[in-house]
């Protein structure tokens, strides 16, 4: 996922659990803390006002922790790395220090007011009150920071220039987004002013349970594999871990708090968190990764058959000798004035010049790849020229964005369209058009449908172009791709849209 992306989804879960919060604000769903201030002013003397001491410091808590996570994770931390806005990013964490301290302070003071009974004099109890709303600033900018370095990390490991280095990268990654999950239910916790114990409860089990799934997928489904026993024996082998894992787990719970409750809490979350979570979704990822490493290699596997093909054939044939044959062919063809004979010649061998030499690299120019396809259409229009009932369309956009892309993807699509859409005894269309706005193609296909004739061979072929095509895509452009393919009883249609890269 690239940066900008990851940033609009932040931005709208955000937005959509301060909605959330405000709402339930409003709808006094959170009554509970409501009726714990009124008690307390109350038990203390004092007036309790449901708008002053509740509602408005909650809602300017909520805000300041909303606007306060944008301005951070969006502006400032990010600012931070560029030495020359770093001055002015320091700046504004500072006034986002104080704001931020300032605000709470001033909300604590009426939505705590009964605490002002507790202190001998007026100021002791102000100190105490901006005392609490600082050090809630500098919690929350700490947890913000923490929050955008665990982010960041990922984004590091999620970095193909880095994968390709660290072989242990997977794993890292991994954990970094099991260090992120817990981080975010921890923020939850502290937001909604979860006890500690609670949050400790929290921290105990997700760690946990990430160690166990990273533990799960690299070593222990593995290791079952190998021996060729079912899922019930990785099950209860999940059960013997989390039995044994809870003795740890419950010390470190009772050093904060000595009494049986901690302990029976912590092994009522643990144990069934990792015999329902950590056994299905270890599970789930390992054959989902299985799945996609067998079908990467039989891909491998048939590209390899057709390389080894493709190398004979070159082995047979003398591309000198070839590309001579086709300019000796063009030049009379010149000669005796037939100019479609020897434009034709020309872009053949261009085409077999392609195919022999920038085929087999992993990218190639996109210009180079438009070039083929340009070739194509030509000779097929040369082709259908004679036939005024067959209109081919084409809008191509010249690219000069230096972008790179696999080779042969796009031209199973037209040569589909040509196979199918084009009859010389009923009209026939074929629109092609091909655009890129920034790293972002955008490739049409739109052509006629022509029912082949029971005695056609083509009749029973099942379009398996089209479907390696497919799973390239899905290999080389995970998540970097969309296709659409619509098919009507006279018109066949395909959009694809591809982000690419820009040559190095």
């Amino acid at each position: 996922m690239k940066s900008k992306d990851l940033s609009k989804i932040e931005f709208w879960i955000a937005t959509g659990l301060y909605g959330f919060a405000i709402l339930s604000l409003i709808s006094n769903s959170g009554d509970r803390a409501q009726n714990h201030t009124a008690y307390r002013m109350k038990d203390a003397g004092m007036q309790y006002a449901y708008l002053y001491n509740y509602l408005l410091p909650e809602l300017f808590r909520f805000s300041m922790l909303y606007f306060s996570f944008l301005l951070l994770n969006f502006c400032i931390l990010p600012t931070l790395f560029k030495p020359k806005d770093r001055m002015l990013a320091i700046v504004i964490l500072i006034c986002l220090f104080l704001v931020t301290g300032l605000v709470t302070s001033v909300t604590y003071t009426y939505s705590k007011a009964y605490l002002f009974a507790d202190f001998n004099t007026l100021n002791e109890a102000y100190h105490y009150f901006f005392l609490e709303g600082f050090s809630y600033a500098v919690w929350l900018i700490l947890v913000i920071s923490i929050y955008a370095a665990l982010k960041k990390l990922i984004l590091y490991f999620n970095d193909k220039n880095n994968r390709q280095y660290d072989p242990n990268n997977r794993m890292k990654l991994e954990a970094a987004f099991g260090g992120a999950f817990w981080f975010v239910g921890l923020l939850l916790l502290i937001a909604t002013s979860s006890p500690f114990g609670v949050m400790l409860c929290w921290t105990l089990v997700s760690c946990a349970t990430v160690c166990i799934i990273i533990f799960s997928i690299y070593y222990l489904i593995p290791q079952v594999k190998r021996e060729g026993k079912a899922f019930r024996h990785y099950f209860w082998k999940i059960c013997l871990i989390a039995i044994l894992s809870s003795v740890p787990l419950v010390l470190l719970a009772l050093l904060y708090n000595n009494r049986a409750e901690m302990a029976v809490a912590v092994i009522a979350f643990h144990v069934p968190t990792q015999l329902i979570i950590s056994t299905s979704l270890s599970w789930f990822i390992y054959k989902k990764r299985s799945a996609t490493h067998a079908e990467l290699t039989s891909l491998k596997t048939e590209l390899g058959r057709s390389d080894a093909s493709l190398s004979f054939l070159r082995s047979q044939i003398n591309p000198h000798f070839l590309f001579n044959a086709l300019n000796t062919l063009y030049g009379t063809a010149l000669q005796e004035k037939a100019e479609r004979t020897g434009e034709g010649i020309q872009k053949l061998g261009d085409m077999m010049r392609f195919m022999l030499q920038e085929n087999l690299q992993d990218k190639i120019s996109l210009t180079r790849d438009i070039d083929y396809l340009n070739n194509y259409i030509a000779l097929q229009k040369l082709r259908t020229s004679p036939s005024s009932s067959i209109v081919i369309e084409t809008q191509i956009d010249e690219q000069l964005n230096n972008l790179v892309i696999a080779p042969m993807l796009l031209i199973p699509f037209v040569e589909n369209a040509f196979k199918h859409g084009i009859s010389l005894q009923e009209p026939s269309h074929i629109k092609i058009t091909l655009q890129t706005k920034e790293s972002t193609l955008y490739f049409d296909v739109q052509n006629s449908i022509h029912l082949k004739g029971d005695n056609d061979p083509e009749k029973l072929q099942s379009g398996i172009g089209l479907q390696n095509v497919k799973r390239r895509l899905t290999l080389l452009y995970p998540n970097q791709h969309e296709l659409l393919i619509r098919e009507s009883a006279t018109t066949f249609f395909i959009h694809l849209t591809l982000q690419l890269q820009r040559n190095s």
